[in-house]
């Protein structure tokens, strides 16, 4: 794993919110923690918007189980 050293102006009651939020001790795991969730958030929002476009209707379990059997 690579990691970067980054300086940044980031206002100190963000820092601090985000540090109440995440739990975290030090505002690196903090940040750390933030942008993960984030990257989470929008990798969910896309498979969303991939899933509105062709949606899956299933009137069945048996469809259920040959969609899982499939992959």
């Amino acid at each position: 794993m690579y990691r970067m050293k980054v300086t940044a102006i980031i206002a100190d009651d963000l820092i601090y919110e985000v540090k109440e939020h995440t739990h975290c001790s030090t505002v690196t795991e903090a940040i750390t923690v933030a942008l993960k969730d984030w990257i989470d958030l929008y990798y969910i929002k896309e498979l969303n918007k991939k899933i509105a476009q062709t949606p899956i209707n299933i009137t069945s379990g048996k469809q259920i189980r040959e969609i899982n059997r499939s992959k």
